[in-house]
């Protein structure tokens, strides 16, 4: 049954990119390859959203067509039409059929899945995904003995969440042109040498199942250390997504590391001034859009990028109302024009309600209104380890933020590994 979703799922998107304005424009125009994240963690998504596959099935077939407040009509544009004609868009879902969805509309190029948003079991009892499990458990029991870990539990456990995430990616790479992101262990995340290792065993891994390293991503928190492995995987060739980012000095040291993208969080940014300053937060923000200290920072990011000659693509995610209930587009429309976005289903859809004018704010060369002006380099171009961890100690948002968003992604890769350490056990048991 996954493998006939899989096709299904996989004509659409040819349908799509065989039509899309995206393959009318010349080649020199034509956006970065689109991008698919996976997190060790987001592969519990994964199976949480079986009953949507198992409804395939049941109603045969899922439409080709896409939402109706998606599709493109002949009237004035949808803010979702004007925002994807200056931003490539992604969408933020963990759900094929989502996914599949909005990228028939031709608006949406791009695909993520933020191991934040898992926290449910990892396992239902489909068979599909059982069987996925079972090829991860079996590849991780295996390459521990074969590595000389025989009765090594912990080693098994290990290689084998690490290889769902593969097999995960595998098949999504069938379904998607560009990146497949995958999660680099966040217990690693401060040190340096064991996450380029854990990362080139991951890039292997995908070798082994034939999908090239040119596809994928490998993500890492944007700490000192993760910054450094960053550095030296780049250049071997290995691209990098550096994610949790706060503060200037972080997006700054990644750039100048030759990352190839970064994700800032303009949201939890706003919330932590809210907090800090007292004032209300969440539905109740009352922040003007111009002054939410995300948007000034993800702005002030991109226009550093683009004045300093940086490639690396500056990716926002993770999105609040300035003005709270009712203003949930204020982030994304006052950073309308960033190199990419990733956008949750249900703001895509109000996106794709609304008519209003969507202006570009960010522009090609990094100007925005009410721009101060030019800013120097920091740290001659090659920012070092004392500056990088003064600047993120003065700044207290992005010291606080990072500590949590990596506590997060511990949690949910230590959710994964319980669900499969009993499948690694029974395995090992029958192996023996």
């Amino acid at each position: 049954r996954f493998s006939q979703y899989c096709s299904f799922i996989f004509f659409i998107e040819t349908e799509r990119l065989q039509t899309s304005r995206y393959h009318r424009q010349p080649l020199i125009a034509r956006r970065p390859p689109s991008t698919m994240i996976l997190s060790a963690a987001a592969c519990t998504k994964l199976f949480v959203m079986l009953p949507a596959v198992s409804g395939f099935f049941a109603h045969g077939g899922a439409s080709t067509r896409p939402p109706s407040a998606m599709r493109a009509s002949a009237g004035d544009p949808s803010q979702l039409e004007q925002l994807a004609s200056v931003t490539t868009l992604s969408i933020d879902s963990g759900s094929l059929t989502t996914v599949a969805e909005y990228a028939a509309t031709g608006l949406i190029s791009d695909a993520t899945t933020n191991p934040l948003f898992v926290s449910q079991a990892a396992f239902n009892g489909d068979p599909a995904y059982s069987a996925m499990v079972a090829e991860a458990v079996d590849a991780g029991v295996t390459e521990a003995r074969e590595g000389g870990g025989d009765g090594d539990e912990n080693l098994a456990v290990e290689l084998a969440t690490e290889r769902l995430a593969v097999i995960l990616g595998r098949e999504i790479s069938k379904l998607v042109d560009g990146y497949v992101s995958t999660e680099v262990d966040p217990r690693l995340s401060f040190d340096a040498a064991a996450s380029v290792e854990r990362a080139r065993r991951i890039i292997r891994a995908y070798a082994r199942a034939g999908v090239p390293r040119r596809r994928i991503l490998i993500k890492l928190a944007a700490t000192w250390e993760g910054i450094e492995a960053c550095r030296e995987l780049e250049a071997e060739g290995v691209t990098c997504n550096l994610t949790l980012i706060f503060g200037h000095a972080q997006a700054v040291a990644c750039a100048q590391a030759g990352a190839t993208l970064i994700s800032p969080f303009p949201g939890r940014v706003l919330d932590w001034h809210g907090q800090a300053a007292g004032r209300p937060t969440g539905d109740d923000s009352r922040v003007e859009p111009d002054d939410d200290e995300g948007v000034a920072a993800v702005r002030r990011m991109h226009a550093y990028y683009k004045e300093h000659g940086h490639g690396t693509i500056c990716m926002p995610a993770s999105w609040r109302p300035s003005r709270g209930k009712g203003f949930e587009l204020d982030e994304i429309v006052a950073l309308a024009g960033s190199d990419r976005m990733t956008i949750p289903a249900p703001l895509l859809e109000r996106l794709a309600a609304c008519r209003d004018p969507l202006p570009r704010v960010l522009h090609p060369d990094g100007e925005y209104p009410n721009r101060t002006g030019p800013e120097p380099e920091l740290g001659g171009g090659a920012m070092s380890e004392g500056e990088f961890r003064y600047m993120m100690t003065m700044d207290g948002c992005a010291n606080d933020k990072l500590a949590e968003g990596i506590r997060a992604f511990v949690g949910e890769t230590i959710k994964l590994e319980n669900a499969i350490r009993e499948k690694v056990k029974v395995a090992m048991e029958v192996a023996v």
